[in-house]
């Protein structure tokens, strides 16, 4: 009986989270449509603004700026939506995961995409030039990572929602725009929210939804790093070459 108490009692704390990331992914929806529309007016359309993204050399560069961050974020958010999509379209889906798991793990694929698709929109409609400024869709190689095995896939989402936190707390600093902070900040607090849900699906009834060892003991903050830290992780599941030679 115990054990059936305790199973119930992890299914509702889940479930009640599950109501936060539902809400969370309407909320940035909404917004989406809102800021998709906004255009820079202060940037000149000049082949040697580093501010712009674009190919450099033969290579894609991220560029500088809210531009270059605004990329950096949907180069991320590129692979986030791409391993949720392999993540729900396992062959051992239903199989490797619990009903709760599956529901936490769609949510978070819906969520990424929206993430992804609007930063793809919100460039396409800021950039002077989308057709070559946009960073094109990226191809990805997860190397041996097992989708079929549940403990690989939570370690592996756990590793990326991580990183994803870290890597918008660190850009918040480089970018200018008041509107574009404000997006920035919503999407951070939804990847947390991410971050929460599949520590308690790795370790339920415990204190990890917390993140205590990604939390600086001396601030009480979360950890933040520069995209220079970021990318080599983030990179070693992106096969696409691109640089990022103006962000720190």
């Amino acid at each position: 009986m115990k054990n059936e108490v305790k199973i119930h009692e992890v299914d509702r704390s889940l479930n009640n989270r599950r109501s936060f990331l539902k809400l969370s992914g309407l909320a940035l929806a909404g917004a989406g449509l809102v800021i998709a529309g906004c255009s820079n007016d202060d940037n000149d359309n000049g082949p040697e603004d580093t501010s712009l993204p674009g190919v450099r050399n033969g290579v894609f560069d991220l560029g500088s700026g809210d531009f270059g961050v605004l990329t950096y974020a949907y180069a991320l958010e590129q692979l986030e939506a791409d391993f949720y999509t392999k993540v729900v379209n396992s062959t051992s889906f239903n199989s490797a995961f619990n009903d709760t798991e599956r529901q936490v793990l769609t949510d978070l694929y819906h969520h990424e995409v929206i993430h992804r698709d609007f930063f793809k929109a919100a460039l396409t409609g800021a950039l002077p030039n989308p057709s070559s400024q946009l960073l094109p869709t990226l191809a990805f190689n997860y190397g041996s990572l097992n989708f079929n095995s549940r403990t690989e896939v939570l370690a592996t989402a756990k590793a990326l929602e991580d990183t994803g936190v870290a890597a918008y707390n660190g850009a918040g600093k480089l970018i200018k725009s008041a509107d574009y902070l404000l997006l920035a900040g919503k999407i951070v607090s939804v990847e947390a929210r991410h971050a929460s849900a599949i520590r308690s699906l790795i370790n339920p009834n415990s204190k990890d939804f917390a993140g205590d060892d990604v939390i600086n003991v001396s601030t009480g903050l979360d950890v933040a790093k520069d995209p220079s830290k970021i990318l080599p992780i983030a990179g070693g599941f992106i096969t696409t070459k691109f640089t990022a030679k103006y962000l720190p």
